[in-house]
């Protein structure tokens, strides 16, 4: 059994990117030696669930007690699609808050952000989100900072879509060291960036 369980929380609506960015980090570094599983998963049992540019992703399972449990984004600026419909049926927030208060870390890519803050994680702390959710963050007394990875330590947020991948390998580097991080960047040829925290 891994060390660490990540668990990536789907629904209707959220952004491909989000969350298949940060799981091929996560299932590479596992490759690299880090004793990591990763899982995609939903809510309540379902077959498939359909992204924002419909792809259509099939469920690993659903929720469980993750070490780390990141949510994804999109649709925020869409009336009842992606995470402004999770933010408004509250089920999704409350999972959250639960896994967090268990002692899970959670983390948010771009607008999952908005899932963090009706949580009630994210008040007074820096946090990052998509540009189009800024101004709604703030609102929501999170201290928004304008950098792609923030590190609060139990709860981690990033940037528009791609930080989501700056996220997941700072994770990686956090866990597992600078050696596996690096392997898996090399391995994906990608180039990270800072992060703030």
């Amino acid at each position: 059994m891994a060390d660490t369980t990540v668990e990536i929380v789907l629904f209707d609506g959220f952004d491909e990117l989000d969350a298949i960015g940060p799981y091929e980090v996560f299932e590479n570094a596992a490759q690299a030696g880090a004793s990591l599983e990763t899982t995609l998963v939903t809510l309540e049992e379902t077959d498939i669930v359909t992204a924002s540019h419909d792809l259509r992703v099939e469920s690993q399972g659903t929720l469980g007690e993750p070490d780390v449990l990141l949510v994804p984004g999109g649709g925020w600026t869409t009336a009842n699609e992606g995470v402004r419909a999770a933010v408004e049926d509250g089920v999704l927030p409350d999972a959250v808050d639960e896994r967090y208060t268990e002692g899970a870390t959670v983390a948010s890519v771009c607008t999952g952000a908005m899932v963090l803050a009706e949580a009630g994680l994210l008040e007074g702390r820096p946090a990052a989100t998509h540009p189009v959710a800024e101004d709604d963050l703030e609102a929501r007394a999170a201290n928004v900072v304008d950098e792609r990875v923030v590190d609060d330590g139990d709860v981690l947020t990033a940037g528009g879509v791609t930080s989501g991948i700056d996220l997941a390998l700072w994770l990686v580097e956090r866990e597992f060291g600078e050696d596996v991080s690096s392997e898996v960047s090399e391995e994906m040829q990608y180039e990270r960036s800072d992060v703030f925290g």
